[in-house]
């Protein structure tokens, strides 16, 4: 059985009706196919303040995970670009020759000295 949510809005103007007593408590029931119970319990919410339209913590939950995930996406972005900077200038520097002068390997025989 699939059970019906209703936001805190919903629940506040319909118990704002009912204390205006511009409509009945079993009116409302009727037009908005809810119990008097349902309706009295939303009563009670309103008269210890819980809905109150400050924003919910979920909402506050859903505000954080996008921040977040913004977050993430500009790191990630930065994070690449590095990799790159880094990759390119490790290709420049195998591509450059040294500034060092070359030295012949020491394998070979050198000329001249005491026994040529």
């Amino acid at each position: 059985m699939k059970y019906r949510r209703f936001t805190q809005d919903f629940k506040r103007s319909i118990i704002e009706q009912l204390l205006s007593e511009t409509v009945g408590p079993a009116e409302l029931c009727r037009r908005y196919h809810i119990s008097s119970g349902l309706l009295y319990h939303w009563k009670k919410q309103y008269a210890d303040g819980k809905l109150t339209a400050e924003p919910s913590r979920e909402a506050e939950l859903a505000a954080r995970v996008q921040e977040l995930e913004r977050l993430l996406g500009k790191v990630t972005l930065e994070n690449e670009f590095l990799k790159r900077a880094v990759r390119n200038s490790l290709t420049r520097t195998e591509k450059r020759e040294s500034s060092l002068p070359r030295i012949a390997p020491l394998s070979k025989a050198f000329k001249g000295g005491a026994n040529s």
